[in-house]
């Protein structure tokens, strides 16, 4: 494993010109030393739950509640059918209290609330903490990652992520996209908390099971940080993270620059399953080819060739031509859940 990439003095000029460019992860060292939480976490745990607690609503937070068995780690049953932990909806009141109490408890049952909506929960915390990096015209989601020691298994995300720690140290371990095959993902439809995530265990990995693991290792690239730093983790960078104390508190921003009628990719995936995956292999692989043309347009624009007008759905896609495209799939799936047979 390689150290990520350190930078230091990061302004938005240069997050936006030689950073995110890169689409490679960084340790954006110092960030957010100036915000008001972190200077409140430098002086006592009990300083910054008291600000916390200033900050926030009465609306119960959902928890994810683990046995000291567990050791942080917020993970699947061994039957892959269920999960290792419980949700729970605690005020932010009771949350602290236990951290608190139990900040000297090596062996406390594990306590995680995470992706916190930052404008639900302590909407106190918006004005004095903000993200400077990106364009302030450009849809972010503000949350907050609170709790004691956890592993929080390899996964990926399709926005982008800027990541703050306030309170504790935090380890992060990531990998390329194009590791997953050799990270063993669990069930994309049936998760934890939303994301896939990889069943290896980053403390005690079984090589004899997952052999092509280590030939993820190779390209993972880890980071420690501490209050007042922060890492910037690209699109599609599959990571894997861990609070260290046991008092952790995280402030993200998660944005996505693409438009607004753009649905996930991952909806794809699933369309695939009814069009493409149970082909005989002559047609999948020649539906590939086309995918790579006029898709991936892995040989320049396929309908360069042809006036924008005259390209129906394959002209620049627009707003009102999202809808158009929407329609004739909503069709199709329309007649296969009433059992009639594609022409």
């Amino acid at each position: 494993m390689q150290p990520m990439r350190v930078w230091e003095r990061v302004d938005a000029a240069r997050f936006c010109s030689e950073i995110e460019p890169s689409n490679e992860p960084a340790v954006l060292r110092g960030l957010v030393d100036h915000w008001p939480a972190v200077a409140k976490a430098r002086e006592s745990p009990q300083r910054l739950a008291e600000y916390l607690g200033a900050q926030g609503s009465a609306k119960p937070i959902q928890t994810f509640v683990a046995e000291p068995s567990a050791r942080g780690r917020f993970f699947y049953r061994d039957d892959l059918m269920g999960l290792n932990f419980q949700k729970r909806l605690l005020p932010l009141g009771a949350l602290l209290k236990f951290l608190l109490q139990e900040l000297a408890n090596d062996a406390a049952p594990g306590l995680y609330a995470g992706g916190v909506s930052v404008p639900e929960h302590l909407p106190g915390l918006l004005a004095g903490h903000t993200l400077d990096l990106i364009d302030a015209s450009i849809r972010r989601q503000t949350s907050l990652w609170i709790g004691n020691r956890s592993r929080i298994a390899a996964h990926w995300d399709q926005p982008q992520n800027v990541a703050c720690v306030i309170h504790g140290r935090r380890r992060y371990t990531l990998f390329p996209i194009d590791q997953a095959a050799n990270l063993y993902f669990g069930p994309l439809d049936r998760t934890p908390a939303g994301a896939p995530i990889s069943l290896v265990d980053f403390h005690d990995p079984d090589f004899v099971r997952q052999p092509r693991f280590r030939d993820a290792l190779q390209h993972a690239l880890v980071a420690e940080l501490g209050p007042g730093d922060a890492i910037y983790i690209p699109s599609l960078w599959v990571h894997h993270a861990e609070s260290l104390d046991t008092f952790g508190l995280m402030m993200n921003f998660w944005w996505h620059a693409a438009a607004p009628y753009l649905l996930s990719p991952f909806e794809t995936m699933l369309h695939a399953l009814l069009t493409l995956r149970d082909l005989p292999p002559a047609e999948r692989a020649g539906w590939r080819s086309l995918f790579d043309a006029y898709v991936f347009e892995r040989h320049g624009d396929p309908m360069a060739h042809i006036p924008v007008e005259a390209r129906g759905m394959f002209a620049p896609l627009t707003a009102q031509r999202a809808r158009e495209v929407a329609g004739q799939l909503q069709g199709s799936l329309e007649r296969l859940k009433q059992g009639i047979p594609h022409p």
